[in-house]
């Protein structure tokens, strides 16, 4: 099986680490990875802003780039959700994308981890992946059985994963919200860390990095301790530094 690893533009310039992780799982499991070397932007943001026509090139390279792929996986729900809605044809034999997490619950099936993580963990589950790509089932207790990134996180040996009082709460990102609503988007970013917080989590984990940069950043004007580790660098055992 052949993949094409899709990284988003974010993740690619801040985050390395969490493209390699995703490629470490993905090999683990003997998938063929392949990178698109001129891959940039999906265009998400300036469609999320109201000016998809600009994206429109971005759109036409990401295509170039991913047409011969059966399956496109990224280690992001948002950029998945964008282009598996806005970007890739609805025809059949078009290439599927998946978010690393569905790719490995629903396509690989996998039931052995093979990791440790031995470290307290709040799970953040992401609007795009919750509610738009129904990675998860929203519900008063967020049961592993329902949601995929947590089916995958209890097979992590040594892992504590802490139920938390609001598990479907929204960080307040939102890309180019954060920008345009300032204010309300540290509130509710200050809100879900608090939560965290009040349930003694040493690492906050989730499958969208973008909303994980969002609660690393005021993690880190607060000097917290707490630490973020993207999904996939939990599901491979990535320590804490």
């Amino acid at each position: 099986m052949r993949v094409g690893l899709f990284i988003p533009c974010y993740v690619d310039q801040f985050y390395p680490n969490v493209a390699k992780a995703t490629l470490e799982l993905l090999e683990k499991f003997g998938i063929e990875v392949v990178y698109p070397l001129s891959q940039t932007c999906c265009g998400q943001p300036m469609a999320n802003s109201g000016y998809e026509r600009y994206g429109k090139e971005s759109v036409e390279l990401f295509l170039k780039n991913f047409r011969e792929f059966d399956y496109i996986v990224a280690p992001s729900g948002s950029c998945t959700l964008h282009v598996k809605e806005h970007v890739l044809p609805k025809e059949d034999g078009a290439p599927k994308i998946y978010e690393l997490c569905e790719f490995l619950t629903d396509v690989l099936k996998v039931e052995n981890i093979s990791a440790s993580f031995p470290h307290k963990v709040g799970f953040h589950s992401s609007c795009h992946g919750l509610r738009g790509l129904r990675l998860g089932k929203c519900s008063e207790r967020m049961d592993p059985e329902f949601n995929k990134p947590l089916s995958l996180l209890s097979k992590v040996k040594d892992i504590q994963m802490v139920e938390l009082d609001r598990k479907d709460e929204c960080c307040g990102f939102g890309g180019t919200f954060a920008i345009a609503e300032e204010a309300v988007s540290v509130a509710m970013g200050k809100d879900r860390i608090a939560d965290h917080k009040r349930n003694g989590v040493e690492v906050i984990t989730g499958a969208d990095m973008s909303c994980l940069m969002h609660l690393e950043g005021l993690l880190k004007r607060e000097k917290s301790p707490i630490k973020i580790k993207h999904i996939a660098e939990v599901l491979i055992g990535s320590p804490i530094e």
